[in-house]
């Protein structure tokens, strides 16, 4: 029985892909030492991503997109996940090598009352780490027994919800954001439709990350959004939003590369969902007439 636990992988972690030749190599490259089984959970990839991931070691496996939530807890149901904790990236993330270390030694022998780790995440921007603007630290819930955890029920910007208690870890992961400044904002025109759909269509009994000022970072974070900045006006919300962030929180210190980031991301992207929600909602209008 000692023998048979030895060989099991202290950790499943399960990467989703569409077309990520470019990126993929250097997530399993980040993977080195991390006692782990990986499994690739392909959506049709069309470029040399499964061959990346299958000489890498990786078992490979495919079902179609329908969105990041869907696709995230179909793995978890039906993926063949050897280990009883499971870590989710992207791959366009990459584990720090300290981090490796420290997840290695935390289910060396895990807590008995911790559910979840928290991970920090550290966003590279046209290559340049975004350090202010209240952009670091974030945190992200990623590693997490696999019968407790799954991801909340939100077109856009999901999150995984644990049951138990959750604890968070010393070390980074990166996110590498495309330095492809049009592939970066054909995206965000597309997840601004998206979050304008979840602003107007919100629903209860769904999963979801609770809105808590007094909880972890993410519930923290979860409240200012829904608690304090959904409240305020359409469109002043973002100006307000961007000056914060950019002012007062020193996104001005990240230089160029911040510059372009905080404008595109804390300003004109939240300006074209509320422009979205204005869209949507005449269109709404319009079809009742």
């Amino acid at each position: 029985l000692n023998y048979l636990e030895a060989t099991i992988p202290k950790v499943s972690v399960v990467i989703l892909t569409l077309n990520e030749e470019d990126n993929l190599p250097e997530c399993l490259e980040s993977l080195n030492g991390l006692d782990c089984e990986v499994l690739v959970l392909d959506s049709g990839s069309t470029d040399r991503t499964r061959e990346i991931a299958m000489t890498a070691g990786a078992t490979v496996f495919e079902h179609p997109f329908e969105q990041y939530a869907a696709q995230r807890n179909w793995a978890q149901r039906n993926l063949p996940l050897t280990s009883h904790w499971v870590l989710h990236l992207d791959a366009d993330e990459r584990l720090t090598p300290e981090l490796v270390t420290e997840i290695n030694c935390v289910l060396r022998q895990p807590p008995p009352d911790v559910h979840g780790f928290l991970f920090r995440n550290r966003t590279i921007f046209m290559g340049r780490w975004i350090r202010h603007g209240g952009h670091y630290p974030s945190y992200h819930l990623r590693l997490f027994l696999k019968d407790r955890g799954s991801c909340e029920d939100r077109l856009y910007d999901q999150h995984f919800v644990v049951s138990g208690n959750v604890k968070g870890l010393e070390h980074d992961y990166i996110d590498v954001l495309t330095s492809n400044l049009s592939v970066w904002s054909t995206r965000h025109v597309r997840w601004a439709e998206l979050e304008a759909q979840e602003i107007l269509n919100r629903s209860e009994g769904k999963v979801r990350v609770r809105a808590e000022l007094l909880g972890d970072p993410i519930q923290r974070r979860r409240w200012l959004r829904e608690g304090l900045y959904l409240r305020c006006p359409l469109f002043t919300r973002c100006f307000l939003y961007w000056f914060y962030r950019y002012f007062i929180r020193l996104g001005f210190l990240d230089r160029k590369e911040g510059l372009i980031f905080h404008f595109l991301q804390g300003l004109w992207f939240r300006f074209l969902v509320d422009a979205k929600v204005v869209e949507l909602r005449n269109r709404h209008l319009q079809s009742r007439v």
